[in-house]
């Protein structure tokens, strides 16, 4: 079942008879070809628009954690857990982090906080504040809360580390209010990262949305909460579970929305900019000979694709100099950008590579 922040929200079976359960929301995907029905090319003036990690965040220089701690998990907690709050609506609980404490704003899952405009925050000293809800995003279940900065006896914000330095088996620390058992701690380790799950808060407005894995325990209330490093700093906010049985209980198995997506969108959100994802206008699938990629099995006519001259049988192997391991992987990067954004597709058609300039429109 889909557990998002603390309730149920839908149900999806795999073939074990296990279930993917929303503790944020999303749905853990597929590994079927995908739909990608958002790559638009055109080759034109529009400058390419990049996801840059680096600038999202602040230099590695002053991290929270002492070095060498001989309990890495208790050094993360207690330099994490300030950050850390209750979000509270009249129907569901969910949990917060500080991004940004200068001007009060909270990051968390858009399932937690969807349906208010005002929310209750619940700060790690007890201190309870109206917090206002900026803004969010179903499609990658980013949502923003603001408090006033003023109002808060100890705001502090949390240090954010880019997605390209989580490892796979590195330790991996979730700190959250699960079943409102506030500033709960649970650890395990990154078990995959780029895995492409369904994401969304809104059935009827999800898709594909790369994924930090772990089996660190995470259960209904953690949405919204940290999933963090051995160097204290948020790799991620946990967002969905996948279970077994009815009981919907943690089998070692959980998703976080990764720190990237989180910084891009929330920018996104205070800025007042669009949300809306972009368009390519390809169908595809990925490789069974085991190359990296996404393989174009068909171009719509007159797409972002078509006009960039993507063609059936060419395969996608980059975006913007990012590296594109399956159909999944392309369909889920092309939604971090947005219509009238430029991309640089590099190919690879009968053996040479090529370089494709693609504008993305809406779908």
């Amino acid at each position: 079942m889909l557990l998002v922040a603390g309730f149920v929200v839908g149900q999806m079976w795999t073939d074990d008879n296990s279930s993917v359960s929303r503790s944020a929301t999303g749905n853990a995907g597929s590994e079927d070809p995908i739909d990608d029905r958002e790559i638009s090319s055109v080759d034109s003036e529009p400058a390419v628009e990049t996801v840059d990690s680096d600038s999202l965040f602040e230099p590695k220089t002053s991290l929270p954690c002492r070095e060498a701690s001989p309990e890495p998990v208790a050094e993360v907690a207690n330099a994490v857990s300030p950050s850390i709050v209750v979000i509270k609506t009249e129907d569901r609980q969910g949990s917060g982090v500080v991004w940004d404490a200068e001007n009060g704003y909270i990051v968390t899952n858009n399932h937690v906080v969807e349906l208010s405009t005002n929310v209750d925050v619940e700060f790690p000293d007890g201190q309870t504040v109206v917090g206002t809800v900026i803004g969010g995003d179903s499609f990658r279940d980013v949502a923003v809360v603001g408090v006033d900065p003023d109002e808060v006896n100890s705001l502090v914000q949390a240090v954010f580390a880019p997605t390209s330095e989580v490892r796979v088996g590195q330790l991996a620390v979730v700190i959250g209010s699960p079943f409102g058992l506030e500033q709960s701690v649970t650890a395990g380790v990154v078990s995959a990262i780029d895995r492409v799950a369904e994401g969304g808060s809104d059935p009827e407005n999800s898709g594909p949305v790369e994924m930090i894995q772990t089996d660190a325990p995470i259960n209904t209330g953690n949405s919204g909460g940290a999933l963090a490093d051995r160097e204290c700093r948020v790799i991620g906010i946990n967002t969905q579970i996948v279970t077994s049985g009815p009981s919907g209980g943690n089998i070692g198995v959980g998703f976080a929305i990764p720190s990237d997506t989180i910084v891009l969108i929330a920018r996104r959100i205070v800025s007042g900019e669009s949300l809306e994802v972009g368009f390519l206008g390809i169908q595809g699938e990925t490789p069974t000979d085991g190359s990296p990629g996404a393989l174009v099995t068909s171009v719509v006519d007159g797409s972002p694709a078509d006009d960039s001259g993507i063609k059936a049988g060419d395969l996608i192997v980059a975006v913007n100099g990012k590296e594109i391991s399956s159909m999944a992987n392309l369909a889920a990067e092309i939604k971090l950008f947005r219509p009238g954004e430029a991309v640089d597709v590099l190919l690879l058609r009968d053996g040479a590579r090529l370089t494709v300039r693609a504008i993305l429109t809406s779908a």
